[in-house]
């Protein structure tokens, strides 16, 4: 394969970190190893070596056997030209949704599947901006200072996951989205004082949306109802609701009327304490102005 008479270096594993699947995940495995099949028999149906293949979609050879044995998730564009080089009509093409939700941390995508559902989220969460709220530079940022360090690869999907959950904000009709932040997370210039500024800008932004409201909880109060740790509230359409906090059932979801109660309780509380989001508004933009 060539451009203007040069070869065309093919993609290796080194161009692609991020996309192996999680061992630990089952039903990604099985979503995997079911494409990696359907692309293997569709390639041996008409006759085509894996060399062959590789070259045609802009591969090497090593990655499309491990894309094929179920071990590499394949890129939207993997399977688009696939798609294209074996005369497979879209049935290759339609795979693209699922094998998306695979490259997301399983945990991450169970959370994710419960907020595209939602109509209504009260967010708060004392020790970092919101991951909804996080521009992808900041959440980059965040995730290579953890410790231990995550891996580049567990880098690149936590940030995949992260901006994929934004697809909250584009919902039609748009679920309610309440956020309190903590002043102090807005004066951290983590990655430097350029990429606080982008992030302020985009809160901004964001607290214009009708249906969102961003207050800021200052850190000068003297009474604070938020010291248990982060909570987040997620009201359906069914009437049904879903809560989480670390000082509720060791973090794991809940949705029994008692528990909801006391989450409920103090993120109403929290609320009031915080700057309106008029306030909160004026507050971020003052920030703004100093960094």
């Amino acid at each position: 394969m060539s451009v203007d008479g040069e070869t065309e270096r093919l993609k290796t594993e080194a161009d692609e970190p991020g996309w192996e699947v999680d061992p630990d995940d089952e039903w990604g495995l099985a979503v995997i190893a079911t494409v990696g099949r359907q692309l293997r028999l569709r390639r041996e149906a008409v006759g085509m070596r894996v060399a062959d293949f590789g070259r045609a979609v802009g591969y090497g050879e090593d990655m499309v056997r491990k894309i094929e044995s179920g071990k590499r998730i394949p890129q939207p564009g993997y399977l688009d030209k696939g798609d294209e080089v074996l005369g497979a009509g879209g049935l290759i093409s339609a795979m693209r949704e699922d094998v998306a939700k695979v490259r997301y941390p399983k945990q991450v995508r169970a959370l994710a599947e419960m907020e595209a559902k939602a109509v209504e989220m009260q967010l708060y969460d004392p020790l970092n901006i919101h991951g909804l709220l996080q521009t992808p530079e900041y959440a980059r940022a965040l995730l290579l200072m953890r410790r231990p360090a995550y891996t580049e690869d567990e880098v690149e999907r936590f940030i995949a996951a992260r901006v994929a959950r934004k697809s909250v904000f584009d919902r039609d009709p748009a679920p309610e989205l309440g956020f309190v932040l903590e002043e102090w997370t807005l004066r951290r210039p983590l990655g430097g004082k350029a990429m606080l500024r982008r992030q302020l800008e985009h809160l901004l932004e964001t607290a214009q949306l009708r249906n969102v409201e961003l207050q800021v909880m200052p850190m000068d109060r003297d009474e604070h109802a938020g010291v248990a740790g982060s909570i987040e509230v997620l009201k359906f359409k069914d009437g049904s609701v879903v809560g989480r906090s670390p000082a509720v059932a060791n973090g794991r979801p809940v949705s029994e009327p008692r528990q909801l109660r006391i989450l409920e309780l103090r993120y109403g509380i929290i609320r009031a304490q915080a700057l309106t989001p008029r306030e909160s508004a004026t507050f971020v933009e003052q920030l703004l102005g100093a960094t």
